[in-house]
């Protein structure tokens, strides 16, 4: 069975470089993407399984880029990073199929605890 994967989309190279490392040695193929038109890319070539993406993002902000990946498959779960503050954001997000947000500073053990249990408490849908 393949590994399953995770894409990282947030413009702040640190918490990129964390969140690989935790998914990593959870055992998932980790991608990572500092913009909305490398996420799309990743999501294009690869279709992650589960997507951590940022909502403040330079550019395509993160609701464009969530619309845009609904779209390529919707099958793709989708966690929101947000700052504090962006609850009319997060409501929209979820609107268009986010699962949940985690707002930052985040609890990395929560996060790794929920992507966990949205990706290892299904069975995979693909072979």
């Amino acid at each position: 069975m393949s590994r399953q994967r995770v894409l990282i989309v947030d413009d702040q190279n640190g918490i990129r470089i964390l969140l690989m490392e935790v998914f990593s040695s959870e055992g998932y193929e980790t991608f990572q993407a500092a913009n909305g038109k490398i996420a799309l890319e990743i999501v294009k070539q690869h279709s992650p399984d589960l997507v951590l993406l940022d909502m403040k993002i330079p550019g395509m902000d993160g609701l464009e880029i969530l619309k845009h990946i609904k779209q390529m498959d919707p099958e793709i779960k989708v966690i929101m990073m947000t700052a504090y503050g962006e609850l009319d954001m997060i409501k929209e997000a979820t609107e268009l199929g986010a699962l949940m947000h985690f707002t930052k500073p985040f609890d990395i053990d929560e996060m790794r605890q929920a992507v966990n249990a949205q990706l290892k408490g299904t069975t995979s849908h693909i072979g």
